[in-house]
Order: C-alpha cells, then sequence, then structure tokens
C-alpha cells in the first residue's frame, strides 16, 4: 500500500536574522546547514563532541559558535529553530522533545516524523527566492524542477529585482495617490522589456526606468539625482 503523503505543509518565509538557531551535529550536512543559516543572520550555535574541519573555520570566521560535547537537555534554551543531524535515534528524539516542549521549530534531517517543517530546494537570486516542494512525497522531483528552475532564472534576476525593488521605492515616494494610481506603472515596468536589456548587458537605473515609465521627463531624472 502506498504511503499517505496528503500532510499539508504551510509555506513560509522566517526572519532568522539575530536568532538563535541551534544545530546538533557535526558531520557535512550540520556544515551545509550551518552555512545556509549563517547566511541569513541567524545567530548559529552547534553542538557536537567531533566537528568538521570546516565548521570550526565556520567559527573562526565568527559565523558560528562551536561547542564541542555531546547534546544535553536545556541546549535549545531560548533556541527559534532547531536542527538535527546525527545518526543517533536517541538523540533525535530527545532534540525533538525538547524543541516540542519549548515551542521551538524543529527539523530532524531525514526523519519526517520527528519535524515540525521541512526545508525546500531553494533557488536564490538575491532577493528573489523560489522554494520547492513535494512535501516530503519525491525529494529528487523537486531537487530536478530546482536545477530546472537555475538554468532558467540566471544571475541577472538579481539585479533585475534589486532594480525593481528601487524603482518601486521612487513610485510610491513621487506618485501620488494610492494602489489603483501606481499599479498600472508597475504593470507597465513588469511587461517591458527591462529584463531583456539587463541580460544584454545594460544597466539602467532605477531613475532611468522611473523616468520611461511614470512619465518623468528625463531631464527632471537627471537633475532630481544630481
Amino acid at each position: 500500500m502506498a504511503e499517505d503523503y496528503s500532510k499539508a505543509y504551510y509555506p513560509v518565509y522566517l526572519d532568522l536574522n539575530g536568532r538563535l538557531v541551534v544545530i546538533v551535529g557535526g558531520g557535512k550536512v550540520a556544515q551545509r546547514k550551518a552555512k545556509t543559516l549563517a547566511g541569513y543572520g541567524a545567530d548559529v550555535v552547534l553542538i557536537a563532541p567531533q566537528v568538521t574541519e570546516e565548521l570550526l573555520q565556520l567559527e573562526a570566521d565568527g559565523l558560528a559558535t562551536v561547542e564541542q560535547r555531546g547534546y544535553v537537555r536545556g541546549d535549545l534554551d531560548g533556541a527559534f529553530l532547531a536542527v538535527c543531524a546525527t545518526d543517533s535515534e536517541e538523540i533525535n528524539r530527545a532534540v525533538y522533545a525538547e524543541a516540542e516542549e519549548r515551542g521551538c521549530l524543529v527539523n530532524v534531517v531525514d526523519v519526517p516524523d520527528l519535524c515540525s517543517f521541512i526545508v525546500p530546494s531553494i533557488v536564490r537570486r538575491g532577493s528573489l527566492q523560489i522554494a520547492i516542494s513535494t512535501g516530503g512525497a519525491a525529494p529528487t522531483v523537486a531537487k530536478r524542477l530546482r536545477k530546472r528552475f537555475q538554468d532558467e532564472f540566471g544571475d541577472e534576476w538579481a539585479d533585475y529585482v534589486a532594480l525593481m525593488g528601487a524603482v518601486r521605492l521612487l513610485v510610491m515616494e513621487r506618485v501620488p495617490g494610492g494602489e489603483a494610481d501606481r499599479k498600472p506603472i508597475f504593470e507597465r515596468i513588469a511587461d517591458s522589456d527591462v529584463l531583456d536589456r539587463l541580460r544584454a548587458g545594460e544597466t539602467p537605473s532605477a531613475e532611468d526606468v522611473f523616468a520611461e515609465f511614470a512619465g518623468e521627463p528625463k531631464e527632471e531624472a537627471e537633475d532630481r539625482s544630481g
């Protein structure tokens, strides 16, 4: 009989900046998790009797705190999120139990029954992030979809999204009225060839794009930019 994968996960993006994240485990998986979480601004504390050289370097770089010892109850005190990446079922269950008691989000790697969240495959291009998940049903499919999106969404998307963000601020600041007045401008820009220009190597500024699509004369835009 096929397994039931009907459990639904609520997709959400978490602000981890400055929040305590505890990782239990010191191998390659824990190393990968630590690098990723530190990259999102988390205050990473890693606990394991033995750790990789890369994890020690991560600590030397000021991106994580490494405590070379075994996990003990109480290590999740104050943690917002916990990740457990060990081969010990006893430790996995202990970390999960403490996290549940403390209301801490927890992921025990490769043990869905001991997770309050799962981690999607991610394609990141600057502020643009595409998260892909099959709810644990087909991880290989998720990885292949990630590869497809990586090929489709090139590095130019990071510049494009950053540019659109800067233009949005200009529109919010300079175009009077509400959403009904500004939405047509955003739609004109989104339907334009700005992305293609970036792909071709052009470097339009936010002022350029605003002047073109919000109807501000270019001379005024140049005067405004100094």
